[in-house]
């Protein structure tokens, strides 16, 4: 007999506390290795010519691009966002392209998985799933093969993002490094740096990187340049005038993309915010430690793959029990909260924005509303 993860949803009811949606991303986490597999074996099985085109390396590589669709299909399950799974089709589809695969193998794959998970889950459960599904495989034909970039003609600063740009490109760390310095010093807000070079670049870099035209060394290349270049804006940063608030701000459990929320710190320093930033990959326990010790009136935690937002869920619940950090406010941000704009409401926050700017102006609202209400504040986008 198989283990019970080998089983169908069907057999054996949820457990008390969990919610449908939670028990079946749960069995989906725990399937997801042995579903990929089988999608996979099925889909080499009905088209013999995928042997030939792509050898066991191919396939081994198609079978973990399946681990992915059944972990978005998972998440927004989780969460009631199908956007989430929606995004992810969209994006992995232009990713695809770029290595020459064509729609029709994304197509059936998608088609694979749904008849994998209509043959096994009850029918109470298909439609928490089956529905995405159904619509990721109605909306694939009008997706575009690949994404506009995101440096135009309407940024203000868009010669010097673009020269920026070709230096790292070109590993050239030190000039792109004079560059940003040169601009801070001839009276450049670092605030417009942020937005309209280092942010529209990264995302440029990331289509680069997604349309198979720069290497994954190159992309890591580049945002580790950036990374170290923007440390050298501090002078240029720390000057404001204080506001007494303090805020924390870290990505959350393995979470290694560090930038935005760099990016989100040094907003709000350069408001006037005492911030204590903590990086990437924080553990819960040092992060509640920190709460506490600085005195926090707000923690910022981001995350940029869409496997942690469950996690960014664990951290607001275990913060809202703690009662040292209960009444903390709480900002959530990252990729996933841009594509799923309600999605902090899932997470329990107090709110998200898509911008650094925009989440010191939020938080500001919402530490004035508490101060007025003398109570907790709504919550908010």
């Amino acid at each position: 007999m198989g283990s019970d993860s080998d089983r169908p949803i069907s057999a054996g009811a949820p457990e008390p506390e969990s919610t449908p949606r939670e028990h079946l991303a749960s069995w989906l986490s725990a399937n997801q290795r042995r579903l990929a597999s089988q999608i996979m074996s099925d889909h080499f099985d009905r088209a013999p010519e995928f042997v030939a085109r792509y050898g066991e390396r191919g396939r081994a590589k198609c079978t973990e691009d399946v681990g992915y669709h059944l972990e978005y299909l998972r998440a927004a399950v989780a969460t009631s966002s199908p956007t989430l799974f929606l995004n992810y089709v969209a994006w992995i589809k232009v990713l695809l392209a770029g290595f020459g695969i064509p729609e029709s193998h994304l197509a059936q794959s998608l088609d694979l998985t749904r008849a994998a998970l209509e043959a096994e889950l009850d029918p109470s459960w298909r439609d928490l799933a089956i529905p995405l599904l159904d619509e990721a495989a109605l909306a694939l034909p009008s997706f575009p093969c690949e994404p506009s970039s995101p440096l135009c003609d309407a940024n203000p600063h868009a010669e010097l993002a673009s020269r920026y740009l070709e230096a790292l490109l070109a590993g050239d760390r030190n000039t792109a490094g004079q560059m940003i310095l040169d601009a801070a010093e001839r009276g450049l807000p670092v605030a417009d740096i942020y937005l309209y070079v280092v942010n529209p670049t990264q995302r440029e870099i990331g289509r680069l990187w997604q349309t198979n035209r720069i290497s994954v060394a190159k992309e890591h290349y580049c945002t580790a340049a950036t990374q170290q270049i923007i440390a050298r804006l501090h002078p240029w940063i720390s000057a404001s005038e204080r506001v007494g608030l303090r805020v924390i701000a870290s990505s959350v459990g393995s979470e290694l993309h560090e930038l935005g929320a760099r990016m989100v710190a040094d907003f709000f320093e350069m408001a006037g915010w005492d911030v204590y930033y903590l990086g990437a990959s924080t553990p819960l326990p040092g992060l509640i430690s920190a709460m506490i010790e600085r005195r926090a009136d707000l923690v910022a935690l981001s995350a940029t793959m869409t496997r942690n937002v469950p996690i960014v869920a664990d951290f607001v619940r275990e913060i809202r029990a703690c009662p040292e950090t209960a009444a903390i406010l709480i900002l959530v941000g990252g990729y996933p909260f841009n594509v799923a704009p309600d999605l902090w409401r899932y997470v329990g926050a107090d709110g998200t924005t898509s911008s650094p700017d925009a989440a010191v102006h939020l938080a500001r609202l919402l530490v004035e509303e508490r101060k007025a209400a003398g109570s907790a504040p709504t919550r908010r986008a």
